[in-house]
């Protein structure tokens, strides 16, 4: 006798929530092909057998091709689970048609991960199946208890900010050390239990201003000036406590009832002091790089807390010294992830050093409306950009973070916003600590490919080029874990020519010149698109291959809702990778229009 569905559902005992409150990963859609390109199958993904991370599904959702029998008949999708059952060696049963047409298919007994591919991989083969997908489990998204996190429009609001509450939902960044390479730390009870050992790297006394060099204290003494100190021309300054800012964007204390939240609120902090009075020397930046990394420094004991992601919000003009990225090499040698700021001179990032040396993701930042902010470096030595706010015309658009009021040396605590790309490199550290938690195994390289890979398009402008977008931390996490909705990595070619979709009118399209790949495009190959559009019900969207050859991508529906904002999955392994690709987006319906502002492919 079969197990009733209620008496195997280990997990599943959740509240009715708001649908609102519900997690949006993206769907996988395995687009159906000829017989001819289904035969030699690929392993099915681990997102297209997963309830949730680490639980295989225990039941499946079926759509067919308007043309099917199965796709209008109960009768007829009931004996099809049945036969599919048969060949995978499952005991199938149709459960019910949803509202958009889909059947409900339930696995049967308990299946195992590898069960439920094989009856996965029986419909993928169906030319009649248009998708299948797992009946996925959902839940809320906690909302921090922070009493400030409502001000953090860089972690969680759609237009700019870095999509970070979903990433939650995988990992929360425990068991990472991040360095922080800056000015030390000044204590701060929203931040203090994040805190482990660092090390003060400043040798000159001039610039300590902690009365003397080098030793185990990293506290912040205050970076404060007076007129003339620093240069001829120099005017005084008040303490900044800038590295405690950073530190806070990256794992301030979270569901405190206090404060502010961090990104890797689960990871730690080591703070290394390299700034001072005035700034901080090379000499001391790159032992800082070195110990924080695992490796040998004359004089200073052995890193006890070594760091799987360094972040430098830090820089000068100039090239890239061979001795600084001699340090840098060697501290991504040994499995190390470092995050610079790109700078805020508003000028190419190729003039500012440490943002133009290799190894290193270099970050832009971008305003609360997703455009450059006006002081950020630009151009190709960027690699991605983050929120770093703006605070010009109003101070709550910038980023608000730990800090202290003293004006010298150290007070109270506060918050507080700033803005700058050092504001923007911590967003990134953060979640490169997210990734490394959720999956041990990354590489530095990895890490920079898939937060490149999985970035959306930027909402606004960025003249001379803000690397592959804005970072989306839930899209990336979850890739990296194996959940679902993005790429680990790969080579990624990229259209940003926007182009207008007219209303109820013929198809436009729109190039990606492929190059420099052999062998044909993957059994895998991630299809991101962007566009703007006010009922994307309307929308038919394929991908064209070089041959011609189309793969329907969306179907126009009943979908009233805006946008598509999303990554398809192809199996495009009977095409040729190299060639000019297209995405063919046509409206079916009058009185909604919309544009295509983006698409990539990744290989």
């Amino acid at each position: 006798m079969r197990t009733s569905a209620s008496t195997r559902r280990k997990l599943i005992s959740v509240a009715a929530v708001s649908a609102a409150l519900f997690t949006a990963a993206t769907t996988s859609v395995a687009v159906a092909q000829d017989s001819s390109a289904q035969e030699a199958a690929a392993p099915v993904p681990a997102a297209q057998t997963e309830a949730a991370p680490g639980t295989p599904a225990e039941r499946l959702i079926v759509g067919y091709r308007a043309g099917a029998a199965e796709a209008k008949s109960n009768k007829a999708a009931e004996a099809d689970a049945a036969a599919k059952g048969k060949e995978a060696g499952e005991d199938l049963d149709f459960q019910r048609r949803l509202g958009s047409g889909a059947a409900l298919v339930d696995l049967g007994e308990e299946l195992t991960k590898a069960d439920v591919a094989d009856v996965v991989a029986e419909y993928q083969a169906d030319p009649q199946v248009a998708y299948v997908v797992p009946d996925r489990l959902n839940k809320p998204l906690a909302t921090p208890n922070d009493t400030e996190y409502s001000k953090q429009w860089d972690l969680f609001e759609s237009t700019a900010g870095m999509n970070v509450p979903g990433a939650w939902d995988v990992t929360t960044g425990s068991g990472v050390t991040v360095a922080v390479i800056d000015t030390g730390y000044v204590t701060h009870s929203d931040l203090g239990a994040n805190i482990v050992g660092g090390y003060d790297f400043i040798s000159d006394t001039a610039v300590s201003n902690d009365g003397n060099g080098r030793d185990s204290n990293p506290a912040d003494t205050g970076d404060w000036t007076t007129d003339g100190q620093c240069a001829a021309d120099w005017t005084a300054t008040t303490s900044s406590w800038h590295g405690t800012h950073v530190a806070g964007t990256i794992a301030a204390v979270t569901n405190n009832g206090k404060g502010v939240a961090g990104i890797a609120y689960g990871a730690k902090v080591s703070p290394l002091r390299v700034l001072g009075q005035c700034g901080g020397y090379d000499s001391d930046i790159i032992d800082a790089i070195t110990w924080a990394s695992g490796g040998s420094v004359s004089g200073v004991p052995a890193n006890t807390n070594v760091a799987k992601v360094i972040n430098m919000s830090l820089g000068g003009g100039g090239a890239c010294s061979s001795a600084t990225q001699s340090a840098i090499n060697a501290a991504v040698n040994r499995g190390t992830t470092v995050v610079v700021a790109a700078g805020n001179e508003n000028q190419n990032a190729s003039n500012s050093s440490p943002a133009n040396c290799n190894n290193v993701i270099s970050v832009a930042a971008l305003g609360r409306s997703g455009a450059k902010a006006y002081y950020s470096n630009y151009g190709s030595s960027v690699d991605i950009a983050a929120p770093g706010g703006e605070t010009r015309t109003t101070t709550a658009n910038g980023i608000l973070s730990t800090l202290n009021t003293g004006t010298q040396g150290p007070s109270s605590e506060t918050y507080k916003y700033y803005q700058g790309t050092s504001m923007a490199a911590p967003h990134i550290a953060g979640l490169a600590a997210l990734m490394k938690s959720a999956n041990a195994s990354l590489t530095p390289a990895q890490i920079e490919s898939a937060i490149k890979t999985n970035s959306r398009a930027l909402p606004g402008a960025c003249s001379g080029g803000c690397g592959a977008g804005l970072a989306d931390a839930a899209k990336t996490v979850q890739a990296v874990s194996g959940s679902s909705g993005g790429s680990t990595g790969g080579t990624t070619f990229t259209s940003t020519s926007a182009v207008a979709i007219p209303d109820n009118s013929s198809a436009i399209e729109s190039s990606i010149a492929v190059t420099g790949r052999s062998g044909n495009a993957p059994s895998a190959l991630q299809v991101g698109v962007d566009i703007t559009h006010t009922y994307r019900g309307d929308l038919v969207i394929d991908l064209v291959a070089p041959d011609g050859s189309t793969y329907r991508l969306k179907s126009s529906s009943s979908d009233s809702a805006d946008n598509v904002n999303t990554t398809y999955t192809v199996n495009a392994s009977s095409e040729t990778a190299n060639g000019t690709w297209k995405l063919r987006v046509q409206d079916t319906a009058a009185q909604d229009t919309g544009r295509l502002n983006s698409w990539k492919l990744t290989f």
